[in-house]
């Protein structure tokens, strides 16, 4: 059976209160923050949704990158979350505790989807909204039994830098690029580095799909949001931000409104920024020839 993109706190609330958290379902803390900000892996310990577990989004990842959170390998990512007790026939559930409602989860989302595991879905509206509607939290901390989870990478799902940089001449796919609007016009610093955007990238900053309650925009108002941006989503897309993690929240997006293939390009604005020729970094603001 297709898993829906999004669960409610209801629905994941009255699985967990029937106990069904287990083998078939699991839940993942996947929240990071600035570690200056708030600990995520503290903050889990003290509270999170019973039975889950936490999906350190630190540690899943190819640590020999000089990018920031790009996709591990497939044995990495099989062997990570099979020990979180993830088979391929777990229904998975992501949220994270941000002060927007959802920030991370959609990462995660995306990292399963593109290790070939269909069986995930986002809890709407995040742990801000599952703690503020009454639902339950725990600092136990559970101890799934381990799963053996084989990945295998759907490729159509990922964009490198060199197929970013042929789409600039052969514009073979639309670019939309979710970070807020003074870092894709290059007016403001992008968590230190000078920024801009990809030749062609439309903006649709992430956080404008979220509803001021912090739960995702209806379907209705998400297709309006793409047709406004002249984007079409019959066409091939693919979504870019600072560190592949909010472009996840456009791929989620559009899968809501039916469009499952939209493509992450994984190395976004840390690995553009560092690659690319001074001509492909498209800004606002005349720089300073200091």
């Amino acid at each position: 059976m297709a898993v829906r993109a999004l669960v409610s706190a209801k629905w994941l609330s009255e699985a967990v209160r029937a106990g069904r958290v287990g083998a078939r379902l699991r839940v993942l803390d996947a929240s990071w923050y600035p570690p200056q900000e708030r600990n995520a892996r503290q903050e889990f310990k003290e509270r999170h949704i019973p039975g889950a577990s936490f999906f350190d989004i630190e540690e899943c990842r190819d640590k020999a990158s000089p990018y920031d959170f790009m996709l591990p390998s497939e044995a990495r990512f099989a062997d990570y979350v099979g020990r979180l007790g993830v088979g391929n026939d777990t229904h998975v559930v992501v949220y994270d505790g941000d002060n927007l409602g959802t920030f991370y989860a959609p990462r995660a989302w995306w990292m399963f989807r593109a290790f070939g595991h269909r069986e995930v879905s986002v809890l709407n509206g995040g742990f801000k909204n599952w703690v503020k509607e009454g639902h339950p939290v725990t600092a136990e901390l559970s101890q799934p039994a381990p799963a053996v989870f084989k990945a295998k990478l759907d490729k159509s799902l990922l964009k490198t830098f060199e197929e970013m940089v042929e789409n600039i001449g052969s514009k073979q796919f639309q670019v939309v690029d979710s970070r807020p609007a003074g870092r894709f016009q290059g007016t403001e610093l992008d968590q230190g580095l000078e920024s801009g955007h990809i030749p062609g990238a439309v903006n649709m900053p992430f956080s404008t799909f979220l509803t001021e309650t912090g739960h995702e925009k209806s379907i209705e108002e998400i297709q309006q949001m793409f047709h406004e941006k002249k984007v079409d989503l019959s066409k091939p897309l693919t979504a870019t931000c600072r560190k592949g993690v909010t472009a996840c929240h456009i791929a989620l997006a559009a899968y809501l409104c039916g469009k499952p293939d939209v493509a992450v390009y994984d190395g976004s604005w840390s690995e553009w920024f560092h690659r690319a020729p001074p001509q492909y970094k498209v800004t606002e603001v005349k720089r300073n020839k200091g």
